[in-house]
């Protein structure tokens, strides 16, 4: 098989796969695109050789980079982060952080967070887009977790907690020991 043949096959694919992740009909992903549905039907069989200004119109309306509608891998992928590859977005002197540790693209953004919080210490959030959840699992200490109308929820550890994080919310530590917590963060898919 070609170069230009694989490249035209994982495309097809790869549209395909993305457009159906996001709930686009072939009319919806065409309109967004502003390209004609028969070119996607076209693409997506892998008869047809897009320029380049079409691929990119395409992963705008999808969300995704031209790399992705392009990546030539088959099959399942597994992605592993090394611990040390982790990125931290963010500490405090007094030794809180948080760690991005995972993150995938189905259907929508989902990431997983490693989390510390010293005593007394906080981190305010900025409301996620509509529709946004995330899941909380707190592994030492007790999280004190305020969501929007100020009220303090208490979620000890070895318990759960799940919010719709569409609305500010803070995360803090109001005990004397350090609060650690593994966060999970969905966000719904572009539309």
């Amino acid at each position: 098989m070609s170069d230009l043949d694989l490249l035209t096959r994982s495309l097809g694919r790869n549209v395909r796969r993305w457009r159906t992740e996001r709930g686009f009909t072939l009319d919806v992903l065409a309109a967004r695109a502003g390209v004609s549905r028969g070119m996607l039907i076209q693409i997506e069989q892998a008869r047809t050789n897009p320029s380049i200004g079409t691929v990119v119109k395409i992963g705008d309306a999808l969300g995704v980079s031209v790399t992705t509608l392009l990546d030539y891998e088959q099959g399942p992928k597994v992605r592993i982060v090394p611990a040390d590859r982790a990125v931290r977005l963010w500490h405090t002197e007094g030794g809180s952080f948080s760690r991005l540790l995972a993150g995938t693209e189905a259907p929508g953004p989902l990431e997983m967070w490693d989390w510390r919080l010293m005593p007394g210490e906080s981190s305010d959030s900025d409301p996620h887009p509509a529709g946004t959840v995330e899941l909380v699992h707190v592994t030492a200490g007790e999280l004190t977790l305020t969501v929007d109308d100020g009220t303090a929820h208490r979620v000890p550890a070895g318990a759960s907690a799940s919010f719709e994080a569409g609305t500010p919310h803070t995360y803090g530590n109001e005990g004397d020991r350090p609060m650690e917590m593994i966060m999970f963060v969905s966000v719904p898919p572009v539309r």
